[in-house]
């Protein structure tokens, strides 16, 4: 049951950076390199927290409930402040490309819905 659960999460990082990195190749057939580098940052905004998310979920495996709950919310609390912190990193750029910046990242986060959708159909 826990390689299960761990390979779901590795799934949708992984599944993650795939569309982060098509959306990105598609940027840089139909507009320019510039635009792709941007979508690549947008999108290693949204992954890298899910990254120390997964990490924190991961390391509270086999205790008790109380202590997986904490990591729970200091995983989440962890993964809110670094997608703010990388965000005002990101906006003290020059020239900052907001359209592509901001598709990386939600292409990223969209993976969530895509994963839900996929486990729903799993049960029907």
């Amino acid at each position: 049951m826990l390689s299960q659960k761990y390979s779901t999460v590795n799934k949708v990082l992984k599944l993650q950076m795939l569309l982060v990195g098509l959306v990105s190749i598609c940027f840089v057939f139909f507009k320019n390199e510039d635009f792709a580098i941007w979508s690549l940052l947008g999108g290693l905004v949204a992954f890298i927290p899910n990254v120390y998310f997964a990490f924190r979920i991961r390391s509270s495996h086999g205790q008790e409930a109380g202590k997986i709950v904490k990591a729970f919310y200091m995983g989440e609390s962890g993964k809110l402040l670094l997608t703010g912190l990388m965000f005002a990193l990101i906006f003290q750029l020059p020239d900052v490309k907001l359209l592509p910046l901001m598709t990386g990242y939600v292409t990223a986060l969209s993976v969530f819905w895509f994963a839900l959708m996929m486990r729903d159909q799993n049960f029907k």
